[in-house]
């Protein structure tokens, strides 16, 4: 068996259907049942079973990934091992990284950085925050928004305001579709604090999109009012209405978070890369 195959099992287990595994791997559904088949009568059991909502691990299973488990950080162990022995730069550097980040911001970190070192190896993984919380053990490297993570080394890339924009003027007491996007629920958390101290503005919470770039759009087509963070928003404050998100003295922000663990930091590649996204200049609009 190969490592992919180690990795496909742990990735079944752990979204528990075909059709979100091949979702998140961009595998087709055909493909991962028919390479399941093939390990199930390689090993010669059945690892999962089929139920109408989930795939459930036998023990037979259980065991097969309990050792996949292991197998996966032993080569992970291997090749971190290998690395700081080579005194040249290069092997593979895991990424997780919100998805905000990965849009507006990692292209160009990641553009100077594989120009400097082009024999470093790129995995990257994107999603909303909580996810690559979830998976924070999974990377050399995360990017999150929000709080800083338990365990890790985290540095504070920057801190960013919050505002409420809309292409109508913002006026006390008239109500307005309000256009939610998913994300995190630290975030979510953050919106509905300041939302329930607001007596002037009245919300109409009558539409939910996947993204923060649809929301923003809908809202630049006349649609509703969003919040929106202010770094990816610097157009749209010159042709906008907005409003900062505050309270008393308090002002909502997002906080951008680089986290590792410190071990991790010896890597080469890794602390390469430490360096080149902590020594730009994240100034918003700089």
């Amino acid at each position: 068996m190969k490592i992919d195959d180690y990795r496909l099992l742990i990735n079944l287990k752990d979204y528990r259907t075909i059709r979100a595994t091949a979702k998140k791997v961009l595998i087709s559904q055909p493909a991962i049942t028919q390479r399941l088949k093939y390990v199930e009568e390689t090993l010669g059991g059945k690892i999962f079973l089929r139920t109408p909502k989930q795939l459930v691990p036998t023990s037979f299973g259980e065991v097969v990934l309990e050792h996949a488990v292991n197998v996966i950080k032993n080569e992970e162990a291997l090749r971190n091992r290998l690395a700081l022995t080579n005194s040249s730069i290069s092997g593979t550097l895991s990424i997780g990284a919100s998805s905000l980040f990965s849009q507006y911001f990692l292209p160009e970190v990641l553009r100077v950085f594989t120009e400097k070192y082009p024999d470093v190896t790129v995995d990257l993984v994107t999603g909303v925050s909580e996810e690559i919380r979830q998976s924070a053990e999974d990377f050399h490297v995360c990017v999150i928004r929000g709080e800083p993570l338990n365990e890790f080394e985290c540095d504070r890339l920057f801190s960013d305001p919050l505002h409420l924009f809309d292409t109508y003027p913002l006026k006390k007491g008239e109500e307005r579709p309000f256009i939610e996007f998913k994300s995190d629920p630290g975030f979510q958390r953050l919106i509905e604090n300041w939302m329930s101290s607001q007596k002037q503005i009245r919300f109409r919470r009558s539409m939910k999109v996947d993204h923060f770039e649809t929301a923003k759009q809908m809202m630049k087509r006349g649609l509703g009012m969003t919040v929106l963070p202010e770094s990816i928003s610097l157009t749209e404050m010159d042709t906008c209405a907005h409003i900062p998100l505050v309270e008393g003295n308090r002002s909502y922000t997002r906080e951008t978070w680089i986290c590792r663990k410190e071990v991790i930091s010896q890597l080469p590649q890794v602390d390469a890369f430490l360096k080149e996204i902590m020594g730009k200049d994240w100034t918003l609009g700089g």
